[in-house]
């Protein structure tokens, strides 16, 4: 951690340690007539740092047509925002943010992914996924208060 002018970032490294520690997320996507499109999304993170959001059939929902993945259709670019909000101790408070492109699979590392959601969520042992949507880190920038 580094600390400018009372202002407190995070490493990198740091920062993606914590996103691989903590269980879930907002990402955001670019909707091309509404703008910005957040939802709360859960996901693995692989031995290279590619980043598994999984698109599941445990969770009620009309379809596994998502409109964040058409949003990705149009515009790759996404965000994931992590957090830890403490309403009683402001000094534990942090957020990273992580710049993603969506990337297609390559050599089967949807299938990796897998593995890795299949490990970190009881409810994933089975892997009942529709697939698992793969990013590429592009940039991470954090903050803690202390």
């Amino acid at each position: 951690m580094r600390k400018d002018s009372g202002i407190m970032k995070i490493t990198s490294d740091e920062a993606l340690r914590r996103v691989a520690l903590h269980d879930h997320g907002v990402l955001s996507t670019i909707n091309p007539e509404r703008g910005i499109d957040s939802v709360p999304v859960v996901y693995g993170i692989d031995d290279d740092g590619y980043i598994g959001i999984p698109i599941d059939t445990v969770k009620p929902k009309t379809s596994t047509n998502l409109q964040r993945e058409e949003n990705l259709a149009t515009d790759r670019r996404a965000t994931l925002l992590v957090d830890l909000w403490d309403q009683n101790d402001w000094s534990r408070l942090w957020w990273v943010r992580v710049r993603l492109e969506r990337m297609d699979d390559d050599e089967g590392r949807a299938a990796r992914l897998a593995d890795v959601l299949a490990a970190k969520y009881p409810q994933y042992r089975d892997k009942p996924f529709a697939r698992v949507m793969i990013f590429r880190v592009l940039a991470v920038t954090g903050w803690t208060a202390s």
